[in-house]
């Protein structure tokens, strides 16, 4: 255990370092191109695709029209930004079987590559404060995305539960255990009880890790820096005869699997 650790550590050295060298290589042409060029497109997508969306929205009784067209808006936006994403592993998930998905979230590029890249609907686990957005608030809340209150948990029975029927029945539901953006690229502790959906609907965990969207663009900045991507899919976890009594061990699991994929550059 104590070998792990110090292997993992050294990793995150490593990566760290990476990440310190190449924002040296973005000067002000980066910046402007990002400003006056990238920025506004991704927010002229969003707008033209959310008021678009909005008709479809009122007859889209299993959420899959909207969730196509949360796709386009996402490919659209990784080929505008030339950042393309290669796919490690996806071949480890069944298809015909409901997962939890685990990622580690590092970036507002995170949303896009899901979408882009996971060749099935799902459902997303997001904080209440995404609501207030304009455009965005209103397709999460059509789209049946699950919103969380973590000032207020009481507040978001309503949601689990109904988070927790969708995913029995068969709906994959993504997760960001680390319960927000990092502020430096290395993955956070994960939150106590985030795995309680996993729990109680006795399904398999994936962790996916998304590489060098950090990179891409950190908390913070609206300079966008192109570069490739990956996700890299790891082995289902999986969660069948484990009760709530065994999340703190499962979350280990599933952090350390997650940590072992990000950090292999």
């Amino acid at each position: 255990m104590q070998m792990e650790d110090s292997s993992v550590t050294e990793l995150e050295r490593e990566s760290k370092q990476q990440i310190s060298s190449g924002n040296r290589k973005y000067g002000w042409p980066s910046r402007l191109r990002s400003y006056f060029f990238y920025d506004p497109l991704i927010w002229l997508y969003t707008v033209l695709f959310g008021i678009a969306s909005i008709p479809f929205g009122f007859f889209d009784r299993d959420g899959s029209i909207l969730h196509a067209f949360a796709r386009a808006w996402s490919r659209l936006i990784l080929k505008t930004i030339s950042s393309p994403v290669r796919i490690i592993g996806m071949e480890k998930i069944d298809p015909s079987r409901t997962h939890v998905y685990a990622v580690n979230h590092a970036s507002a590029m995170d949303i896009p590559v899901l979408y882009a890249c996971l060749p099935f609907q799902f459902r997303i686990v997001h904080k209440k404060e995404l609501l207030s957005y304009p455009i965005v608030g209103w397709h999460l809340k059509r789209s049946g995305q699950v919103c969380v209150d973590q000032q207020n948990p009481a507040r978001s029975i309503g949601h689990i539960k109904s988070a927790l029927k969708t995913l029995k029945a068969g709906m994959p539901l993504v997760i960001f255990p680390e319960g927000g953006r990092c502020a430096d690229g290395r993955i956070q502790p994960f939150l106590p009880g985030a795995f309680f959906l996993a729990i109680k609907a006795q399904v398999d965990i994936v962790p996916i890790a998304l590489v060098n969207t950090y990179e891409l663009l950190p908390m913070d900045t609206f300079h966008i820096k192109p570069r490739s991507l990956e996700m890299r899919v790891g082995e289902p976890i999986p969660t069948a005869g484990l009760n709530l009594r065994n999340m703190e061990t499962l979350s280990t699991e599933v952090q350390q699997a997650l940590e072992t994929m990000y950090y292999d550059r």
